[in-house]
C-alpha cells in the first residue's frame, strides 16, 4: 500500500527552550501509513537553535535545512510579540519558499507549523483522516497577560470572531454573545468552517497547485501574511477549515514551556 508523503515545514527562528519542545513533538508525531520528510528555513539568530536543527536531521533523516540569508531579529517579551512589517513578509517569503519546494517534489500533503508549538501526537493522522483542502489544528493563545484565550482561527476580515450581513449594526453587547457562541463551539470537537486561519495547517497537494501563497496582495491592507494567504485561498475557490479534536499548544512565552509537561500529561491520562 503506497503511503501517505507528507511534508512538514517550518520557517525557525527561536529560542533553544521552544525549539527544543517543538521539534520533540514533531519526533513524537504518530504517522501511521505516511513517509515524512522535513523542511527548516533556518533564520536563528542563537547558534544553539541551529544546532538542534542540525542534531534532529543527523538523527531523524529525511531533512532539509535551508539558512535563511539576511537574518532579521524579531522581539518579544514577557508581555507579547512586537512584529515589525519588514519581518512579516519575510516570513511570508520563507514560507513561499516552502511551499515551492512541496509542490516541485509533489508531496501528497504539506504540513505548514510555527516553530513555536507543541502538536498533538494524533495531529497528522487526525488532519489528514478530515480530507479537507485546507485545515488547521486549533490552539489558543493569552495575546496579552490577563486577556481570554483567543483561537489562532477567525470567520471574516483582519480577526473577528462572528459573521455580520454588510451594512449591519449590532451592539457589543450582541457582538461579544456571538464571539463566545463561536468559541463554544470551537470546544467541541469537530470540524468547522472558518474565514481565517494559520500556524498549524495541512495543505493538499491539490491546494497547493491552485497558486496558494503568502505574499501580499497589493490593495489589501489588513496586517499579517496568514491574512493574505487566506484571502487568496478563499478568491481561489478553496475553503478553510479548523479541526478541534486535539488542540495544540502554543509556547507564546519563555515561561510556557513550563505547561509543556501538563500538556503532554493530560495528552497520556485522555489516551
Amino acid at each position: 500500500m503506497k503511503k501517505t508523503h507528507v511534508l512538514i515545514g517550518s520557517p525557525v527562528q527561536q529560542s533553544p527552550a521552544i525549539l527544543r519542545e517543538f521539534l520533540i513533538a514533531l519526533a513524537e508525531m504518530e504517522k501511521t501509513s505516511m513517509s515524512i520528510d522535513y523542511i527548516f528555513m533556518d533564520d536563528n539568530t542563537n547558534e544553539s537553535s541551529s544546532t538542534l536543527l542540525a542534531d534532529f536531521k543527523e538523527k531523524y533523516g529525511q531533512v532539509e535545512i535551508i539558512k535563511n540569508k539576511g537574518s532579521l531579529n524579531y522581539r518579544c517579551d514577557t508581555y507579547t510579540h512586537y512584529w515589525q512589517e519588514e519581518i512579516v513578509w519575510k516570513v511570508a517569503r520563507m514560507k513561499d519558499k516552502i511551499i515551492e519546494y512541496a509542490r516541485k517534489n509533489n508531496y501528497d500533503y504539506l504540513f505548514l507549523i510555527d516553530s513555536d508549538l507543541v502538536a498533538h501526537p494524533r495531529t497528522l493522522v487526525q488532519l489528514i483522516k478530515a480530507g479537507k483542502e485546507i485545515i488547521s489544528s486549533i490552539y489558543w493563545t493569552c495575546w496579552q497577560p490577563g486577556t481570554i484565550e483567543m483561537p489562532q482561527v477567525w470567520l471574516e476580515d483582519q480577526y473577528s470572531m462572528y459573521k455580520k450581513i454588510p451594512g449591519e449594526v449590532i451592539t457589543d453587547e450582541e457582538a461579544n454573545q456571538k464571539m463566545y457562541e463561536f468559541f463554544n463551539q470551537l470546544q467541541i470537537p469537530g470540524i468547522y468552517e472558518v474565514g481565517g486561519l494559520g500556524a498549524c495547517t495541512l495543505i493538499s497537494n491539490k491546494a497547493l497547485r491552485t497558486g496558494i501563497s503568502f505574499a501580499k496582495i497589493k490593495n489589501l491592507s489588513f496586517w499579517g501574511e496568514d491574512r493574505h494567504f487566506c484571502i487568496r485561498a478563499s478568491a481561489l475557490g478553496l475553503s478553510l477549515y479548523v479541526d478541534t479534536h486535539y488542540p495544540a499548544y502554543h509556547i507564546y512565552r519563555e515561561s510556557d514551556v513550563d505547561g509543556v509537561a501538563n500538556f503532554k500529561k493530560n495528552i497520556n491520562n485522555n489516551l
